[in-house]
């Protein structure tokens, strides 16, 4: 016969799984959601731009800051009570899978071995100073609309 205490110490070793359970899913589902974003953002300047631009990985990674910036932003004004899960799932899940530096890093890496320097460098560097600025933009932006 099993003691009366078994069921409180189950439940105290499950409720970290489970806690960490939960986690997984949200960055996995809010990756999911976020790569087929990515994809489907690929599709469309692929369809617009020709198959030798990069636009589709610069408007991911400048939305994504802005995105990223909007949100945590967002986060810090509204102090919400679920702002781990939703951290979790959009920035961490989604924002991770929708943006693309590994991308961005060997379409230079591309660029670079076909000897496109210029091009190379342009795309760099404005992707980086773009990005960023459009994480202060999200940021700025919640700051004004929660102060």
């Amino acid at each position: 016969m099993a003691s009366p205490d078994a069921g409180v110490l189950a439940n105290s070793v499950a409720g970290p799984y489970r806690a960490a359970m939960i986690n997984y899913l949200l960055v996995g589902a809010g990756g999911a959601l976020g790569a087929v974003s990515r994809y489907q953002v690929g599709r469309l300047t692929f369809r617009w731009f020709g198959p030798e631009q990069v636009w589709g990985t610069f408007a991911v990674n400048v939305a994504g800051g802005l995105l990223m910036g909007l949100l945590i932003g967002w986060l810090a004004a509204t102090g919400r009570a679920d702002q781990q899960y939703v951290r979790l799932f959009g920035a961490v899940g989604f924002l991770g899978g929708f943006t693309t530096f590994s991308a961005f890093s060997l379409e230079i890496a591309n660029m670079v071995e076909r000897k496109a320097f210029l091009p190379a460098f342009t795309y760099a560097a404005s992707s980086v100073v773009v990005a960023l600025a459009a994480v202060f933009v999200g940021l700025w932006l919640m700051r004004k609309a929660y102060s």
